[in-house]
């Protein structure tokens, strides 16, 4: 049987590919027949699997199983898969953030699929910042995708407490600052708190977006809740393998499924989620990929006529594992679709409200209904003032009633360095109606964003029984964090923002309801601090850190580069000729 009989011609790149006349395509072959595989195998869709498996990222410490679930599912389908890596980014091993890198690391998503001939993609992501990544560079290359998620943990649990990474991490560790958990308890909480792979099990950063992949139409069904150690979570890897082939024969994009339409819908479970203020940052760098706008002003819009529904930590009382037993994010869109666009179109080739049609809440403790909702208004809210030109978010799902409206003195910290230094300095001037202000912990202050939004309380008033302060940051702060806290401030102080101009003693009015964040000093005063202002040295003069400090957008433009924005979507791949 010749080359030609057993290789069909065709318009895919993977048969292009393996059809290159002369040296070229006898490299290919022959290559390829190195690992194993044979011209029938050459004669299938190329189907791409990413995988984002790294031992410094224990989120993805099962990603080898679902690799072959995948594989499985690819070859059911007539595929031909091959398994490719990419950056994997841990919350937990990177420093100074990994933020910093989120932008490579979509980068190299995209370079991969654009570089090799594959026709379609299964992208394994899950820890916070791969699956942003993951579809901001399956947007660009607008290659056939599929994005499937490792899953959370299982809950954690020690002394009759249900334990949530990291929520617990944090509360718990309030409580051992403020003397209340001795040695031996904060560790046993250590040993109890992870208790599986997967990633973090309440509504954190990564639950929030591999729930809202549904949502956008980029993942099957199922993709956001699914326990990681489930074995469904391995049928559900298996099904995307057999789907990613028919999609490539389809021709089924990005492109035709990321719509302004579809992103509203992300928006609107994001707000009936509770979900992180991370995505606030994540969906406009999305947006900006398929060229359009996706301004803060939506997002209030969106907020605003959205009940929140997901009675899930750390804005409500249950956890990832609880929420998919009680009907996962199919049964929550159901509740939703009088508030969606139904009839957009999503992996499975059919629209969302068709995928969802079925679902219903088990637990309506867990997934409120719309007609007894936890609240009436989704978990976040857009700020602006004078404080904050370009706008600012606060999930006040999860911050204290009390402090929602509230004027206080500003205790400010130039820097995270000078925050960590003086924090609990038992001479701190500080009080518990004071408004605390880190500076310099922005997109390019930071570098990178860090989620250190959260500042701590100040020991001396963790012990005398304060749990939540105002504080307001141009930082982020992990999705699993909670609190009366203002991030994203924009523009930030390190650019010339207005936060880079306020000095302790100076009195800040937050106003939630209103929308408001106000630094009640006259334009006079300000001039003359602005003028006195010294910007600092760049952090980085070399390598990625200074690609990154020179081309990074502002928070409200989702921190993506400058030359990014825009796709490039991938037609044929040109291989050099011999």
């Amino acid at each position: 049987m010749t080359r030609e009989q057993s290789v069909s011609e065709g318009d895919a790149r993977g048969r292009s590919f393996f059809n290159e006349p002369d040296a070229a395509g006898l490299m290919h072959r022959a290559f390829t027949r190195s690992m194993g595989f044979d011209l029938g195998d050459m004669n299938r869709p190329m189907i791409g699997i990413l995988n984002t498996y790294s031992e410094m990222n224990s989120c993805h410490a099962h990603f080898p199983e679902l690799v072959a679930a995948v594989k499985r599912g690819v070859w059911q389908a007539g595929g031909f898969p091959l398994e490719f890596p990419t950056i994997s980014l841990g919350e937990i091993y990177l420093t100074p953030t990994s933020m910093l890198w989120r932008n490579l690391a979509a980068m190299d998503t995209e370079e991969m699929i654009r570089g090799n001939p594959m026709d379609g993609v299964v992208v394994l992501c899950g820890c916070d910042k791969t699956t942003p990544a993951a579809l901001m560079g399956v947007a660009s290359a607008d290659v056939p995708a599929i994005l499937v998620s490792g899953g959370p943990m299982l809950n954690g649990h020690w002394r009759g407490e249900t334990l949530g990474a990291c929520t617990d991490c944090r509360r718990l560790t309030t409580e051992y600052r403020a003397g209340n958990l001795s040695d031996e308890e904060y560790m046993e909480v250590e040993e109890n708190l992870v208790r599986s792979w997967g990633h973090c099990m309440v509504m954190g950063t990564a639950s929030t977006m591999n729930s809202l992949t549904e949502a956008l139409g980029m993942a099957l069904p199922g993709n956001g809740a699914i326990p990681a150690v489930d074995s469904r979570r391995l049928l559900l890897a298996e099904r995307a393998g057999r789907r990613i082939v028919a999609m490539a024969a389809e021709g089924l994009r990005p492109s035709r499924i990321l719509t302004h339409e579809a992103m509203e819908n992300a928006i609107t479970l994001l707000c009936a989620l509770g979900g992180s203020t991370n995505a606030v940052v994540h969906l406009p760098a999305l947006a900006g990929r398929i060229g359009m706008d996706l301004p803060l002003a939506l997002f209030d819009e969106i907020s605003r006529r959205t009940p929140l529904l997901a009675n899930v930590r750390p804005a409500g009382e249950y956890q990832m594992e609880d929420f998919f037993y009680a009907g996962g994010v199919s049964a929550i869109l159901r509740q939703l679709l009088p508030l969606l666009h139904g009839e957009t179109l999503t992996v499975t080739g059919r629209t969302l409200g068709e995928n969802v049609a079925g679902s219903e809440p088990v637990d309506t403790q867990v997934i409120r209904s719309a007609e007894s909702p936890l609240k009436v208004e989704g978990g976040l809210a857009i700020l602006q003032g004078n404080l904050a030109p370009s706008g600012a978010v606060i999930k006040h799902a999860a911050a204290s009633r009390h402090l929602l409206q509230h004027r206080g003195r500003a205790v400010v910290f130039g820097s995270i360095a000078d925050l960590q230094e003086r924090i609990d300095d038992p001479d701190l001037d500080v009080n518990p109606d004071d408004v605390l202000v880190l500076q310099n912990a922005g997109p390019v202050g930071g570098p990178g964003m860090p989620e250190v939004g959260n500042l701590p309380i100040p020991k001396k008033l963790l012990k005398r029984g304060v749990r939540d302060m105002v504080r307001i940051s141009d930082a982020r702060m992990s999705g699993t964090a909670f609190g009366t806290i203002v991030l994203h401030v924009a523009p930030e102080a390190a650019v010339g923002g207005p936060l880079a101009l306020v000095r302790t003693g100076d009195e800040i009015e937050l106003d939630v309801p209103g929308r408001r964040l106000h630094l009640s000093v006259g334009q006079e005063e300000l001039a003359r601090r602005e003028a006195e202002r010294n910007p600092a040295e760049p952090a980085y003069r070399r390598g990625y850190g200074r690609l990154f400090l020179d081309h990074v957008l502002q928070a409200p433009e989702g921190m993506d580069f400058d030359f990014l924005r825009g796709r490039d979507p991938v037609e044929t791949v040109t291989q050099p000729k011999f």
